[in-house]
């Protein structure tokens, strides 16, 4: 195989890792604060954790660091893949990448592989890659959000729903990205389970916006 074609590949997916890894929270919350988001409330190196043990000027610019990280590692696919030379940028390449920059998230090599639930690292990629369904399951998040104040059920709600957008609202072009659409489905339930079992029992604290330690 053409060394240029490995490379065309290779390259952007592990952009797409290392971007993913950036720990927005965690560098945030010892740089600015000298904590670290990971020993209090949820132990969740993510924004809601960040908006719940240093508040939302810690937290809004953590989240909106996380969705552009995400589609970051998705607009870069292009301009890497020319650069090493490689050919015409596949579904599969797009998917790989995708995922990798996920992982990265959750598990990032800048930060002891203990990172978030990558929810705003997906919603970033759902806009590079699905926009208009991506805006319907951002809406979808909101309105669960205002009406039920956990964000574990509107996150898994607007993951669910996301899917449905693609398939039924704005078909794409080629199944690999159903295939990645419904594995958003898939994948925030599995990393929101604890979530899932303290909704269950009564036991999930509500989303307030104010400093507390809670469980997100």
């Amino acid at each position: 195989m053409d060394s240029n074609l490995i490379l065309g590949n290779i390259l952007p997916v592990l952009a797409g890792y290392l971007i993913g890894s950036i720990p927005t929270a965690v560098w945030v919350g010892k740089l600015f604060y000298g904590k670290d988001v990971r020993l209090e409330g949820s132990g969740n190196a993510g924004a809601t954790n960040t908006i719940r043990v240093l508040g939302l000027v810690a937290g809004i610019p953590v989240l909106l660091i996380d969705v552009f990280k995400g589609l970051a590692s998705i607009l870069l696919i292009e301009p890497l893949n020319s650069l090493s030379g490689g050919s015409e940028i596949t579904p599969w390449l797009q998917l790989l990448v995708a995922t990798a920059a996920v992982l990265g998230h959750t598990f990032p090599v800048f930060a002891g592989f203990r990172g978030g639930k990558g929810v705003a690292t997906l919603l970033g990629i759902g806009f590079g890659l699905y926009p208009w369904a991506s805006l319907l399951a951002l809406i979808t998040f909101i309105i669960v959000l205002l009406i039920s104040k956990y964000v574990s059920l509107s996150s898994i709600s607007a993951g669910l729903a996301f899917p449905l957008f693609v398939i039924f609202l704005f078909p794409p072009g080629h199944f690999v990205f159903i295939l990645l659409a419904v594995a958003v489905a898939v994948f925030l339930p599995i990393t929101h389970r604890k979530n899932i079992r303290r909704l269950i029992n009564g036991t999930e604290s509500k989303f307030t916006g104010n400093k507390a330690n809670q469980k997100d």
